[in-house]
Parts: structure tokens; C-alpha cells; sequence
């Protein structure tokens, strides 16, 4: 079997910094980490404010 080197020269037995600099050479140069998208984070915040005033204007009604 050939000794696998990373590109120092340093032998690596496990392989990991190989993997590692593959992984990050895939991908894309200049994106940002992948974040929460807003558009599900939005909905969710129109809705609990949607259920809040439906409860106040239920509530309201029935102290009338």
C-alpha cells in the first residue's frame, strides 16, 4: 500500500485532512454558510401574531 501526504508532506494515516480540504474545495468560494432561510422564521412570526389577536378580539367579545 502507498503512504497517502498531504500536500505538506506530513503523513496523515486516517485520511481526514484530505477529506477535509476536499470538502472545503467543493465548495462554492464567496457564499455564505448555509443560514436559516427568513421565509419559514416570517411565517411563523405572522402567525403567533395572527393566533395573539384572534385570542384578544375573542376575548374581548366575550368581556363585552
Amino acid at each position: 500500500m502507498a503512504n497517502t501526504q498531504n500536500p505538506e508532506g506530513n503523513h496523515d494515516p486516517a485520511g481526514s485532512t484530505q477529506m477535509f480540504r476536499a470538502f472545503v474545495d467543493e465548495t462554492p468560494q464567496g457564499s455564505r454558510p448555509a443560514a436559516a432561510p427568513a421565509g419559514p422564521r416570517i411565517g411563523l412570526i405572522v402567525g403567533v401574531v395572527a393566533a395573539v389577536l384572534i385570542v384578544a378580539a375573542v376575548a374581548w367579545l366575550a368581556l363585552k
